[in-house]
């Protein structure tokens, strides 16, 4: 089986609060977490491209949901980062609308969660965490700047902050600087997209399947209404 691989990576569009998604594809895994988390990094790490992501001189300033299409295949989708502490009510509520109305909307088929490797995770992180039990959305959660700690800490660490999230205890050890995580991260998103296009082509096949059936028990009631009247 060929190793799956980015090639691709293009900006696609930016979607503020009430603007229209882009043309749905079978794929869309979005990647979240705290404004400094480095998310950006870790998006630009993956397609091998620094500057297909800006990242922010002042984090929290985004506030947009940025598309990627990764491989002409699937979409790559950068939400906005939380927990920034300069931020008003008012922009914390237009945060919250922004990614309340994009985790119910239905289009992600996974989140990857990003959490910093060396701190217990903030009270954001797990109520980001419960909207995203809440929306029924798969998960991977991403433990990033694990060059910041020795090698034999990354895994332990990186496991015990997904289970102080209230996830299992299990998360990708991920350092965007020296490119730690990354392949593990690659090969964890091609199972992601291999499952979402089996999933888009079974529901393709299921409507052909009811489809058929609706036209054969069609011709079948007008066949009886025939002979019924003869």
């Amino acid at each position: 089986m060929k190793q799956f691989a980015i090639n691709q990576a293009k900006f696609v569009t930016s979607v503020g609060q009430g603007q229209t998604y882009p043309a749905p594809l079978a794929c869309e895994i979005a990647v979240v977490g705290r404004s400094n988390v480095g998310k950006s990094s870790l998006i630009n790490c993956l397609t091998n491209n620094g500057k297909l992501a800006k990242t922010s001189q002042t984090p929290g300033k985004t506030r947009l949901v940025n598309y990627f299409l990764l491989n002409n295949a699937f979409y790559l989708v950068d939400l906005p980062g939380y927990g920034f502490a300069k931020r008003s009510k008012d922009e914390q509520t237009e945060w919250g609308n922004l990614i309340g109305s994009y985790m119910s909307s239905g289009r992600p088929k996974h989140l990857l969660l990003l959490v910093d490797i060396r701190h217990e995770p903030s009270p954001e992180d797990r109520e980001m965490f419960r909207w995203t039990l809440h929306a029924g959305v798969p998960f991977t959660i991403v433990a990033t700047k694990a060059d910041k700690i020795g090698k034999s800490q990354r895994v332990v660490a990186a496991n015990k902050a997904a289970k102080l999230l209230g996830a299992p205890a299990f998360a990708i050890p991920f350092s965007a600087e020296e490119k730690i995580g990354k392949d593990a991260l690659i090969e964890r998103i091609g199972q992601i997209f291999a499952d979402a296009e089996g999933q888009a082509q079974r529901a393709a096949e299921q409507e052909l399947l009811f489809a058929s059936a609706e036209l054969a028990f069609a011709e079948a009631e007008a066949q009886e209404n025939d002979e019924t009247d003869e």
